[in-house]
């Protein structure tokens, strides 16, 4: 079981990802599960940054829309958060 559940989903998230040398030099990355999840940059560093932040990004967006999310390695990210009231501690 994920320990922080958004860290371990996005670190398995990227050890998912695919990069690809392109004819200029620069690279390119997407994560095949997480749909239009792309970076590009003009090292394989760079782009593996940028690729991080894109996935940051997408999946914030995806849970205010409602979207559901890819499961990972295990990790569900579309379970439906319950609230207890303050007087249940």
């Amino acid at each position: 079981m994920a320990e922080y559940i958004l860290s371990d989903f996005i670190s398995r998230a990227l050890e998912e990802a695919v990069f690809e040398k392109l004819e200029d030099g620069s690279y390119a990355g997407r994560i095949p599960d997480c749909i239009g999840v792309v970076a590009f940059g003009k090292t394989l560093r760079e782009c593996e940054a940028e690729l991080h932040s894109t996935l940051e990004d997408w999946i914030l967006i995806g849970l205010k829309q409602g979207h559901k999310l890819p499961i990972i390695d295990g990790i569900n990210l579309n379970k439906e958060i319950i609230c207890e009231p303050l007087e249940t501690l």
